[in-house]
């Protein structure tokens, strides 16, 4: 009734796979006896991988840079935008941009700078910032904290070593805490 098919659509998949799994390992091969045998080549490919990493590093430093601009643009903003002086208002402002900061904080590498600013202005009104550095070490992510060391060491209004009023153990060892996250980015 119905002649066999010698070319059944299963026959045509499997022949172009194995083709083109040939073609890619005698290429493969080829390749490889070329980098081998050719001092050429070889030093073409050296060159091709030293100029990759060279404009990788260059883009690396024009967005290390850029953050920088942008962190100096963020705080000088805050700075403008001022603080409340009524404790309550302090209180209020302090819980707001906490819970902002943290919100900010899980939505991913988009969103740290603006968690760090949050943050930044939470520290700002904060009565004793060396004991909330030592809380956000704990807590924030590490890439919003290290935003975070950088809008600090832009304001020396914030202290961040010595002594704080409370314990003095503790207190020093939270606000070098601080200082040590800041050194880790330079």
């Amino acid at each position: 009734m119905s002649e066999p098919s010698a070319l059944r659509p299963t026959t045509i998949i499997a022949a172009t796979a194995g083709v083109a799994v040939a073609s890619f390992l005698a290429y493969a091969a080829y390749f490889d006896h070329r980098r081998r045998t050719d001092a050429n080549f070889r030093r073409a490919l050296k060159r091709e991988s030293k100029k990759e990493a060279r404009i990788a590093r260059s883009k690396a430093e024009e967005q290390t840079t850029q953050q920088k601009t942008a962190i100096k643009e963020a705080v000088a903003a805050a700075k403008e935008e001022g603080f409340p002086d009524n404790v309550e208002e302090r209180e209020a402002y302090f819980m707001e941009m906490v819970s902002q900061g943290e919100v900010l904080s899980q939505q991913g590498k988009a969103s740290e700078l603006e968690a760090a600013l949050h943050f930044y202005k939470a520290l700002k009104v904060y009565p004793q910032p060396q004991d909330l550095i030592g809380i956000y070490d704990k807590t924030v992510p590490k890439p919003v904290l290290d935003v975070l060391a950088d809008m600090i060491a832009l304001d020396p209004s914030i202290p961040v070593k010595g002594p704080s009023g409370g314990g003095s153990g503790s207190g020093s060892g939270k606000g070098s805490e601080g200082g040590s996250v800041h050194g880790v980015d330079d």
